[in-house]
């Protein structure tokens, strides 16, 4: 394998030749990307089988098929994302053209995520494609099998110098951040965020970053508690709790917790059996050393559902702790595993204030019959995305921008809001060589008399509201009315007007 410095110079010398800009390039390549999908979706699913223990419906359906969906949406609708997008004009500018065109940035890195390492790898790259730029793509080393496909697969079918593949650990990815590139795309911890950060800024390049976070599930007593148990259950074990937006932690009132516990013990036998460990649909914890912060970490609260665990299979059964204290370890760091703690708070407006009162979360989740208390909870907490009444599921809409906002990250992506990401919007204005009187105003020798003008043609009104924004279109119609009588023309008015 290339050096992370010839790697980056071969991406740059390829975005230099113009190739990628072509509109033809890009739909080649996606329509690439949806071939290497759909003839190696058994490698791949196999790969994440021995990294996550991950069932193939999650596989295929949360991974493989999602980045398939979102390549054909881009190629249905890439013609249209790249046309210029007309701009206001002024009366300064009535005879001129402005617009906004998306360019590239350039030669852009892609740091996957081992938890879904296939569809955190590819829909960055499908944005970064679809808007014309190069990418070099890392893939997390923790998501070993995974890593090793896509690096296999990827030259097969990519150009090799526009969308190399670079593996390694650590050392590797220290190597890349010494590169100057035009965009990076980071998917993963705060921590390493922070470095990414570091390294970026000594260049200004501009970053995306999609962290996580304690992602709070508020249960109202006016819900439908067995649909809701099923729902939080789903979300929260799905790959063994290793999601970025699962349900972190849920707060509800005393009196629903017993009710809501029976519920979800209901829900996990029902969806993994009387052995979750025995299941082929429950994922395994990525490695021994995450394994053992999750272990750690039930040691807060109290056990009612689950608590055992398997070093050797790296598996922790789906795990419920009640009697848990803000101040609990669970409660201090983001679980990214199978436990889920139970809060108790005091309503709604103490689930606000305990929200407001930590980091923005990438999800918020509210289940309640109650709509405007979902409008409540809403118009007074912030989050990167919302989902009332169910759970995860807002991240799989290409139409919704997916990202976090404060510690949980910055920027989005998913369908249209991906090649934005990656597009750099430049303004764009040009200029008539006519009418140059009306130019005179800003050419010296400066006088009252330009300075009048100019202040006249930059000028901008407040919008009216009410009966003063139709002021204007009264009057205007009660002058054509005398107009048309004056000229005898009064019977074509209408009546009301006569």
């Amino acid at each position: 394998m290339a050096d992370a410095h010839q790697i980056v110079e071969n991406a740059r010398k390829a975005f230099n030749t113009g190739k990628t800009k072509s509109i033809a390039f890009r739909l080649d390549q996606l329509g690439k990307i949806k071939k290497l999908l759909e003839e190696n979706k058994d490698q791949l699913a196999e790969a994440m089988r021995k990294d996550l223990h991950k069932a193939k419906l999650e596989a295929m359906g949360f991974e493989i098929e999602m980045a398939r969906n979102d390549c054909v949406h881009a190629m249905n609708n890439l013609e249209e994302w790249v046309k210029p997008t007309k701009a206001k004009k002024n009366a300064l500018t009535a005879m001129d053209t402005i617009y906004i065109h998306n360019e590239p940035f350039g030669v852009t890195l892609i740091i996957g995520a081992w938890n879904y390492p296939v569809q955190l790898t590819m829909l960055p790259l499908i944005g970064a494609i679809s808007a014309g730029n190069c990418a070099v793509i890392k893939p997390s080393e923790v998501s070993e099998n995974t890593a090793n496909v896509l690096a296999e697969i990827v030259p097969k079918y990519l150009d090799k110098d526009c969308y190399p593949v670079y593996c390694g650990a650590v050392k590797e990815t220290t190597a890349l951040l010494e590169e100057r590139f035009d965009y990076i795309f980071y998917t993963g911890g705060g921590s390493v965020a922070k470095h990414i950060l570091t390294a970026a800024a000594k260049n200004l390049t501009p970053v995306t970053l999609e962290l996580g976070g304690k992602s709070p599930c508020y249960v109202d007593r006016n819900s439908d508690l067995s649909v809701a148990a099923n729902r939080i259950t789903w979300g929260k074990f799905v790959n063994a709790g290793q999601t970025c937006i699962a349900p972190d932690y849920i707060m509800c009132e005393k009196s629903v917790q017993d009710e809501l516990v029976s519920h979800i013990q209901e829900s996990v036998k029902k969806f993994f059996g009387e052995n979750p460990q025995d299941s082929n649909d429950y994922g395994r914890i990525v490695n021994d050393r995450h394994f053992q912060r999750v272990s750690d970490l039930m040691k807060s609260g109290k056990v009612v559902i689950g608590g055992k665990s398997d070093a050797k299979d790296k598996y922790i059964s789906p795990t419920v702790l009640v009697d848990v204290k803000h101040s609990d370890p669970v409660m201090e760091q983001e679980i990214f595993g199978p436990l889920l703690p139970i809060m108790n708070v005091d309503g709604v407006q103490d689930a606000i204030n305990f929200i407001n009162s930590r980091d923005k979360p990438l999800a918020l989740y509210v289940f309640s019959k109650n709509n405007d208390l979902i409008k409540d909870v809403i118009d007074n907490t912030s989050s990167g995305g919302v989902c009332c009444n169910d759970t995860l599921l807002h991240a799989g809409i290409d139409t919704l921008p997916f990202g976090g906002v404060g510690a949980s990250g910055m920027g989005g992506y998913h369908g249209k809001f991906s090649f934005d990401t990656f597009s750099h919007k430049r303004g764009v204005l040009i200029k008539s060589f006519g009418m140059e009187k009306m130019n005179n105003i800003r050419y010296p020798p400066y006088s009252e008399k330009k300075l009048d003008w100019m202040m006249w043609l930059m000028k901008k009104s407040p919008k009216k509201t009410g009966i003063r924004g139709w002021l204007p279109i009264i009057i205007l119609g009660i002058v054509l009315a005398f107009a048309f009588r004056a000229l005898g023309l009064g019977e074509y008015l209408p009546a009301s007007l006569k």
